[in-house]
């Protein structure tokens, strides 16, 4: 068998597909949320610096991408008061969470609040960024790469630094246990939920 040449696209035969209802596009906002209400996803509090202080947006669209080089990607939605600047940051921290962590999620998820009130919760790295103390394992990355989607930017982070937090003596019974958001409310796996 010989390899065919390779045609530009504009010399491709293209067939519409045919007039059929089982073929119709559009899904509404409302079928699109409701078809990803039973896809359990991961938290993540994603924290950056700007010009007006530190800012943080609890995401549930994280995931890894590549490991040579390590990529993380996620989205963050125009409607969040945090997405210009965590669009604009050329460095952030992704703070992977544990049940126990809760609180962070639940107050970087809140709109109108000073989510960098409380200074026992979070410092700075020796970089700047802003950190919260308690996260189960955090990653400090370079964004790569920007695109934008819908009503939403998905950023490509680079990996720079990663930690994980040393919970030997955390006595919490949720502390080797992920946050788990599923079907708009939050979840966590343990040795009863595996199957």
């Amino acid at each position: 068998m010989t390899p065919q040449a390779h045609r530009p696209s504009a010399e491709l035969d293209f067939q519409e597909p045919p007039a059929d209802d089982r073929f119709a596009t559009g899904v509404t906002a409302e079928e699109f949320r409701e078809a990803f209400r039973n896809y359990a996803s991961g938290v993540a509090v994603i924290t950056a610096d700007s010009q007006d202080g530190p800012v943080g947006l609890t995401a549930t669209s994280v995931t890894s991408v590549s490991l040579d080089p390590p990529l993380l990607v996620f989205s963050v939605s125009e409607l969040s008061s945090s997405a210009p600047a965590i669009r604009a940051a050329e460095t952030l921290v992704v703070h992977i969470l544990s049940a126990d962590q809760i609180d962070i999620a639940k107050l970087c998820a809140t709109s109108g609040v000073d989510r960098f009130a409380d200074t026992s919760k979070w410092t700075r790295l020796v970089t700047g960024e802003p950190f919260f103390t308690s996260a189960s394992s955090w990653i400090r990355g370079r964004v790569v790469d920007t695109m934008d989607a819908g009503g939403s930017t998905i950023i490509a982070v680079q990996a720079l630094q990663s930690g994980t937090a040393d919970r030997a003596e955390d006595d919490s019974p949720w502390a080797d246990s992920p946050l788990v958001y599923h079907n708009r409310t939050w979840h966590t796996l343990n040795e009863h939920s595996r199957i």
